[in-house]
């Protein structure tokens, strides 16, 4: 029975490693890289954190900022009494990891608890209906109606006064104060914490109501009349002092973090750059770009890059065929990486992507190609947009744009790079950093530009605007979050000095801006892409590897700081307290700001 089983797990691990579907697959890929200890510590540790951060959800609670905080601090206590000098490389570079995560999530904490502070007057002491929502967690006894009704009127009185003192401010009978810092972005700030505590409020009257008759009867009325004082309170910040005066509309406000803010998320994504020097890095490169953008204009034949852009936006597809189009240049750029042994392909990976169109609502943020859950998402004018919406679309969504975004997404990009992240050290998916998942994808991005993925002059201006967007993209966004520049004075230089339609830049800037990605994610396309481009001319430029050993043994790093892939792959012996050093660009001398 013994020598059976064997047998039969002989069998089936050979049909794992031969494969049943398109091709074979080496033994070599199907095998991950042992866990070491602090892969196991990782793992725990990032299951313990995902459980209080979905218990303590609303990022308004002082209670949830402390347990989080708490929760950091001890797992930093416990690291340092790990004995560092006894570990391997691999748990080395995850201790490096596991701390820099516990330091960046004390630096988010201490942002959240400013930005708290900064609405704390204007919303009245609102924020008490948290700790009202807190008593329904585990009850002891049936609730008092009559209480509660009270607390309820308590708030709605502290909301009203509130509103008060804040439409004075407004109106310059008071002017603002350090408790009072009244500005569009704390009104829109304070909006968004507004209609986030009406909904704990409906969630807590929806628990009791109709459970206790008795409930009802004391909170119904003062319960309605809460719900529509923050209504209106909401209404009035968001239209009046934020000034957004469309309904529905999303915002072009924004929350610049700050200089100081800005140089710590730097050190945390392993950066010894300022926020100055990186600044004239982008310049630099966007020098590089425009000259390049001269050459491809008189191949041409046109007068100057603004005229170039213009003439390729006209070669898009017609209505509907959009989509045949990008699965050609999808499959185009296998065949090109294969010919070339650029990197592997495993045949799983080539098989298990799709396309998805992108609504037309979605597209007021998200006006161009994305990649999401083995999806490239495409952008692409709709039946219901207007005429002059529809036109913008087609063109800043054409053929030779289209040419570098299609790998960007797709193979060798994103869905490569997440496919070998779900089965190389997957337990270092919590440190996943935008500088490592895009800047993988600009690498290439320039790496196809070197091997000649180009077929003609209009490629070469569709892969050099989205070149000359990123370097953009650092530029207005590391200036807004310095204060220097605002939203509409990064919409013009996107469409002026870029050369996307206005409708594009808006939706851009928006994106930008919003607060779904952290302050330095548009940032990182460029400087990741230059970082993984600095490795990769130190190791297959210099002889070391081939580019297909270089690139598979990069993804078996996972998405983290491209710092520690390049001490990974250099051997190098982290220390303790290992800091970013690794000045990939040379010694930058920060110059004037970027025009």
């Amino acid at each position: 029975m013994h020598t059976l089983r064997l047998g039969l797990l002989t069998l089936f691990l050979a049909m794992v490693l031969l494969g049943s579907g398109p091709g074979p697959v080496a033994a070599e890929e199907a095998v991950a890289a042992p866990e070491g200890v602090m892969g196991a510590l990782v793992r725990r540790f990032a299951a313990d954190e995902d459980s209080l951060r979905a218990f303590y959800s609303e990022p308004l609670s002082e209670l949830r900022l402390e347990r989080l905080r708490s929760h950091a601090m001890g797992w930093t206590s416990a690291l340092g009494a790990l004995d560092v000098e006894a570990m391997g490389a691999d748990d080395r570079v995850d201790y490096v990891l596991l701390r820099n995560h516990l330091e960046r999530r004390v630096d988010e904490l201490d942002l959240q608890a400013d930005r708290n502070r900064s609405t704390q007057m204007i919303l009245g002491s609102a924020t008490a209906l948290l700790e009202l929502d807190r008593t329904r967690w585990r009850p002891t006894k049936a609730p008092d109606g009559r209480r509660l009704a009270a607390s309820l009127v308590a708030v709605t009185k502290r909301l009203a006064a509130a509103r008060v003192v804040v439409e004075a401010v407004h109106e310059g009978v008071h002017e603002p104060t350090p408790t009072i810092p009244l500005t569009p972005v704390t009104a829109f700030r304070a909006a968004k914490a507004l209609e986030r505590l009406g909904g704990v409020l409906k969630r807590w009257y929806a628990f009791h109501d109709g459970y206790d008759p008795g409930f009802a009867w004391w909170c119904k009325k003062p319960y309605d009349e809460l719900v529509k004082a923050l209504t209106r309170y909401a209404k009035f910040l968001r239209t009046k002092v934020a000034g957004i005066k469309e309904e529905g509309a999303a915002p072009l406000i924004g929350d610049p973090i700050g200089e100081a803010a800005l140089r710590r998320s730097l050190a945390r994504e392993m950066i010894p750059y300022s926020p100055e020097e990186l600044l004239t890095i982008a310049q630099q490169e966007f020098d590089w770009c425009q000259a390049e953008g001269a050459k491809a204009a008189k191949e041409l034949e046109v007068a100057d890059w603004a005229a170039a852009v213009a003439k390729v936006k006209r070669r898009h597809q017609p209505p509907g065929g959009q989509a045949a189009m990008v699965v050609k240049q999808g499959t185009d750029a296998v065949a090109f990486l294969e010919a070339r042994e650029l990197v592997t392909v495993p045949p799983l990976c080539a098989e298990t992507w799709r396309l998805r169109m992108i609504s037309q609502r979605s597209q007021k943020t998200l006006p161009f190609a994305v990649y999401h859950n083995q999806h490239m998402l495409v952008a692409y004018a709709m039946s219901g947009m207007a005429h002059e919406s529809k036109l913008m679309s087609m063109r800043g969504n054409n053929e030779h744009f289209t040419r570098i975004v299609t790998p960007h997404e797709l193979i060798p990009g994103h869905h490569l790079q997440l496919f070998q992240a779900a089965r190389h050290r997957a337990h270092r998916a919590i440190f996943r950093t935008p500088f490592f998942v895009e800047g993988w994808a600009l690498h290439w991005e320039m790496l196809l530009w070197d091997l000649g993925w180009q077929r003609g002059a209009a490629d070469k201006v569709g892969m050099l605007f989205w070149r000359m967007h990123r370097c953009a993209r650092i530029i207005v966004t590391l200036r807004f979050h310095l204060g220097t520049m605002q939203p509409a004075d990064m919409i013009d230089f996107l469409a002026e000095r870029v050369g996307l339609e206005r409708d594009g830049a808006t939706s851009e800037v928006r994106r930008y801006i919003a607060g779904a990605y952290g302050p330095l994610y548009q940032c990182a396309y460029m400087l990741g892409g230059l970082q993984m481009r600095a490795l990769h001319h130190e190791l297959v430029g210099n002889g070391r590897m081939s580019n297909q050993e270089f690139h598979d043994a990069v993804l078996r790093q996972g998405s983290i700081p491209i710092e520690l892939v390049r001490a990974a792959l250099t051997g190098q012996t982290l220390e303790r307290n290992h800091a970013a050093s690794w000045r990939w660009r040379g010694e930058v001398k920060a110059g004037p700001r970027p025009r």
